[in-house]
């Protein structure tokens, strides 16, 4: 049985994963309104991975003897005025989730609950992936100055990234 602290700090992240499904979301909508498919297509990816985030707490917060309650999803911010921002953005809030998943590994860490522990070492190292992509793409962003042959060819090498979905 899960404690209920930990209950609660684990549905808010499935809130902010579901958060960052919309996030992502949307600026896969502003690169596809851009032409950049290649770049849309790694958000569309980007959505896929947060739902299965949020879809792995889910299933670990019932198994524990736990009970998901949805909450609102505030609406994420729509216009962006270049690629650069879109992954200054994404990048910021990589290390903002890294955050948030500490602090749960810090409370499962409290509370001596070991299955937590276990279960959010995946969610550590997972962070530990996202920002690296991100702060990656962001460099070559600004390498190339956002713009240009460089963009284009950066478009392209984003429009083969796939979803694999995590194991179980």
């Amino acid at each position: 049985m899960i404690s209920k602290k930990l209950e609660e700090a684990i549905n808010l992240q499935i809130n902010r994963e579901l958060f960052s499904e919309y996030y992502y979301l949307s600026m896969a909508s502003y690169f596809s309104a851009t032409g950049l498919s290649g770049f849309e297509n790694f958000f569309i990816v980007q959505v896929a991975e947060e739902r299965s985030h949020a879809m792995k707490m889910y299933r670990f917060l019932n198994e524990r003897g736990g009970r998901v309650f949805l909450k609102e999803i505030e609406a994420p911010k729509t216009e962006f005025s270049s690629p650069l921002e879109v992954f200054e953005l994404a990048y910021a809030h990589e290390k903002l989730v890294s955050g948030m998943i500490n602090g749960i590994m810090d409370l499962a860490i409290q509370e001596n609950d070991h299955a937590a522990r276990r279960h959010f070492d995946w969610f550590v190292e997972e962070q530990v992936e996202e920002e690296a992509t991100m702060e990656t793409i962001l460099n070559k962003l600004k390498l190339v100055k956002g713009e240009g042959h460089g963009l284009l060819m950066l478009d392209n090498e984003l429009a083969q990234r796939v979803f694999t979905p995590p194991a179980k």
